[in-house]
């Protein structure tokens, strides 16, 4: 079962709990039209995009539609659980 959750300065989503192996697909489908695209609107041109680097977040899918919406993609190390806020509220929820 995959979790999903965004912030963004001063809100958040709501939880996104998904019953199926998430997919790049899935995830910019579900994900990104409901929820990034609105982040961005709210953020305007100093809108950042940041993910870890799981696999349905890396996907060619994914690139390619953050490419043709002019999203910039913060780079990430492999695994940086101090640079990625949203691991610390999982790590206290105790997923």
């Amino acid at each position: 079962m995959a979790r999903w959750g965004g912030i963004i300065l001063g809100s958040r989503t709501d939880l996104h709990v998904q019953s199926v192996t998430m997919t790049g697909h899935i995830y910019w489908d579900v994900i990104q039209e409901q929820h990034v695209r609105l982040f961005r609107a709210a953020m305007g041109a100093e809108f950042l995009f940041m993910a870890d680097n799981a696999r349905p977040h890396r996907a060619n899918i994914v690139d390619e539609c953050l490419q043709s919406e002019d999203i910039t993609r913060m780079d990430w190390p492999s695994y940086s659980l101090n640079l990625n806020p949203i691991k610390r509220v999982w790590d206290m929820l105790g997923r």
